[in-house]
């Protein structure tokens, strides 16, 4: 088995499912025990600094919390993305794919101030165990694409499903135009 760590899981139109209908997840993870990942397109309305102080002067637009997934919505899981002028390895960022990465909450939001370019905070996440997305893969839930590093950043998060489709091109891209409800059409 491949990992799949840092590709994007699109929804496609037959997921009904109301915890992934539309959505785009970033997994953060994926090994042989199961996959862990966050949805990147579902803003709430609570800002970060409202729960977790000076983390949300490092937020992105729009600095509110995300909600990541149906597993553990009390807890929260960090996403970052470093500047390209940094080299070093820093504590308590833990790689994904390239700059993008995970960081510890519990850390001093200052020691990331100047290596990285922002954060989003996801409470939750989405959650699969050995073998369950890959079946729901091959059964037809999910689109996997590789993820662009300011995917997780997009300043309009609900645009991103069609977004991603659409950079695809071809019949993907017509996707991205598909219904949300085709007995409506």
């Amino acid at each position: 088995m491949e990992s799949m760590t840092g590709q994007l899981l699109v929804a496609t139109p037959t997921l009904k499912d109301p915890n992934f209908d539309r959505t785009v997840v970033l997994l953060v993870a994926h090994e042989t025990g199961g996959a862990l990942g966050v949805v990147l397109n579902r803003a709430t309305e609570v800002p970060v600094g409202e729960v977790l102080g000076d983390w949300g002067e490092l937020a992105g637009e729009p600095a509110v919390l995300f909600e990541g997934g149906p597993v553990q919505p009390e807890s929260a899981i960090c996403l970052a993305r470093t500047k390209p002028e940094v080299k070093r390895r820093l504590s308590g960022f833990h790689p994904v794919a390239g700059a993008l990465g995970t960081v510890d909450l519990s850390a001093d939001p200052d020691r990331f101030r100047d290596a990285i370019a922002g954060v989003r905070v996801f409470a939750g996440y989405s959650g699969w165990s050995a073998g369950q997305l890959e079946d729901e893969i091959a059964g037809g839930s999910w689109f996997v694409f590789d993820a662009l590093p300011g995917d997780p950043f997009v300043n309009r998060p609900d645009d991103l499903w069609s977004m991603v489709l659409r950079r695809q091109g071809d019949i993907l891209a017509a996707v991205a135009h598909f219904p949300p409800d085709p007995l409506l059409n």
